[in-house]
């Protein structure tokens, strides 16, 4: 059982840093790239989209990683165990103070209707979600180190 756990979360985990890298890396560039803010509708979009889809998919990896410990307790590996789900409670407490309030903004924001700082929001986003992504990938590293 908790062979089956331990590659479960690996997975679920590595799928969402996957996700979350992809946003950070390349998709949120290119869109910023697009002429005349043409980005900003699709950014808009996304901040709906995964706003909802994301806060289960980083709880529910979280709470695979509780799983996990529970079921690792005594093992030599459990310390890694504990450190990656430590490690995702604190990209979990990030998203709710830092990037959610920016997300939940820029979710309701289209073209005719922006605030002046629009650009700078989205710049301050950005550099909390890198911030985040390096959480999460440390995580999955952790937790990949702990199955193999």
């Amino acid at each position: 059982m908790q062979d089956v756990l331990a590659v479960v979360t690996v997975v679920v985990v590595g799928l969402m840093v996957g996700v979350e890298l992809a946003v950070a890396a390349f998709v949120n560039p290119i869109l910023d790239r697009l002429p005349e803010d043409g980005g900003l509708a699709a950014r808009s979009d996304g901040a709906r989209v995964l706003g909802r889809v994301m806060p289960f998919w980083y709880i529910g990896s979280m709470v695979l990683g509780a799983l996990w410990t529970l079921h690792a307790w005594g093992d030599s590996r459990v310390a890694l165990i504990v450190t990656a789900t430590a490690l995702l409670v604190v990209s979990v407490v990030m998203s709710i103070l830092l990037l959610v309030p920016i997300n939940s903004r820029v979710a309701q924001w289209s073209n005719g209707d922006l605030p002046t700082d629009w650009r700078e929001q989205l710049r301050r986003w950005d550099r909390f979600h890198f911030v985040r992504v390096a959480v999460i990938v440390s995580a999955f590293a952790l937790f990949t180190i702990a199955l193999v």
